[in-house]
Order: structure tokens, then sequence, then C-alpha cells
């Protein structure tokens, strides 16, 4: 497993603002997409792209476009989703597929809930997008229900990641080629999961809270 955190000024100003707990919902959702066009520039340095013949105004020239299969980009529902925009609009050919997985309170098992994904997957790129590495409970099953289904190469995006998320991702999943793209890595978890400093529940200062 291979972990980036980027290191640029651009991505740390507009996390700071993130964080802010006065930073309103508009606002917030503006800058992940931003934010996370920041990171995909790096989490897709190693997309699959196949030589193409380019006839510009003047000559003809050699250039690059990406491989078939195209890359599958999957948000983990819901907080995944305010992530989408952000990464299609650096990758627009990519395809989307959806993961909703949630833990059960019983047992305390991650379920999947909803899925819209090929059955095979054989041979292909996938962007994970999830806000939040805290426990890296629900990451880490998304990762292996991908590899499931044949998915050859997997990244993840994500805006924050807890160290306890990350130990959890490498003891569970350090001989799979999985990447890493992180804005920032945080101090730790509190008693109730929360990655603190953090920037509180995601999905809920995304979308709201639904009373």
């Amino acid at each position: 497993m291979r972990v980036t955190v980027l290191d640029h000024p651009l991505v740390a100003h507009k996390l700071s603002v993130l964080r802010d707990k006065d930073t309103s919902s508009p606002v917030f959702r503006l800058l992940v997409e931003e934010l996370v066009t920041l990171l995909a520039y790096e989490a897709t340095r190693d997309v699959r792209v196949e030589p193409v013949t380019v006839r510009t105004p003047v000559a003809e020239t050699q250039g690059i476009a990406l491989a078939y299969p195209r890359p599958l980009v999957v948000p983990i529902l819901r907080a995944g989703l305010g992530m989408l925009e952000g990464m299609t609009r650096l990758i627009p050919t990519a395809e989307v597929g959806f993961l909703g997985m949630a833990r059960d309170d019983t047992t305390l098992d991650i379920i999947t809930y909803a899925e819209r994904l090929p059955d095979d997957l054989t041979g292909r790129q996938v962007y994970v997008l999830d806000p939040m590495l805290a426990t890296g409970g629900t990451l880490s099953e998304a990762i292996k229900f991908l590899y499931r289904r044949g998915a050859e190469q997997i990244t993840c995006v994500c805006l924050l990641a807890a160290p306890e998320g990350l130990d959890r991702l490498t003891r569970e999943l350090d001989d799979s080629e999985v990447n890493v793209v992180l804005a920032s890595v945080d101090e730790r978890l509190d008693e109730n999961a929360y990655i603190v400093p953090g920037l509180g529940d995601a999905g809920d200062r995304l979308y709201g809270v639904a009373h």
C-alpha cells in the first residue's frame, strides 16, 4: 500500500477553510470539489494511456489518450457523492459506479446496502472516493469488495485520514496494490471515532441534516 499526502499551499488553504465550523454548506461543497480536483491530479498519475495521432492546425503529431477500459470512479455513499464532481471534472470520460456500505449496529459488520457496478472489473483501474478515512472499516471492505469483482488497481482519494484508519488498511491490505491520496493525516480518533481535529461529519456538512 502506498500513501501520498499532498504538500501544496492551495491544498492546505482549502482544507483550512473546510475545517472551519462556520463555513456554510454551499461553500463547503464548492471547496470539496476544488480540493478533490487537486487530489485527483496526483491520484491519476499512473492512469493508463495509449498513443494516438493528432492533427493540429499546423501538422500531425503524436499524443496520448486514456486507454480502454476507461477508469472507473466509485464514490462511497453518501458523503463520497460530494467528491464526484471534482473527480470527473479532471477525467470526464471516466465511468462512474456507486457503492453504499454501512455498519450493522448489532453485529458491527460492514454491510453492502447498495451497489451499481459492473459484475466483472477484471483489468480495471478504480478510483474510490470517501472523504474521511477514520477507522478504516468501510474503506477496507469497499476495497475488498472491488478486488473480489476483479479490479486490478485501486486508488482511494480522501480528504482526511486518522492514523488508526491508515494502520488498519496497512494490516488488512498491505499486500494489495492500493494507493491512498490525502490532503492531510490528522492526529487521532476521539471516543466517537471522529477524526481530530478533522472537520466534523462530512456528509452532514455537505448536505445538511434531514429532520
